[in-house]
């Protein structure tokens, strides 16, 4: 009795290879997080906006990380979990 032979991998490791490197920087604990270079001014009005719109207690909105870049630009990188609807 002769065993077939087993199917050829290849489209299958290459669709896995770009599932992984599409997603392989996400972060998977449930926050979804936005990243902005904005001027001083226009970072904290942005930070306020997120934080009205998304308060602090409901949705743990933080900044979670930022740094000051030349010309007085701040980047930073907020975060909050989902909307419950």
């Amino acid at each position: 009795m002769r065993v077939p032979a087993r199917p050829p991998l290849d489209s299958l490791k290459r669709s896995l290879d770009r599932r992984r490197a599409e997603t392989g920087r996400k972060v998977r604990d449930g926050f979804i997080r936005e990243t902005f270079m904005l001027p001083r001014q226009a970072a904290r009005d942005k930070a306020r906006e997120w934080f009205d719109r998304w308060p602090r207690q409901a949705y743990w909105t933080e900044i979670e990380s930022w740094c000051e870049r030349p010309d007085d630009v701040i980047e930073f990188t907020i975060r909050r979990l989902p909307t419950a609807d």
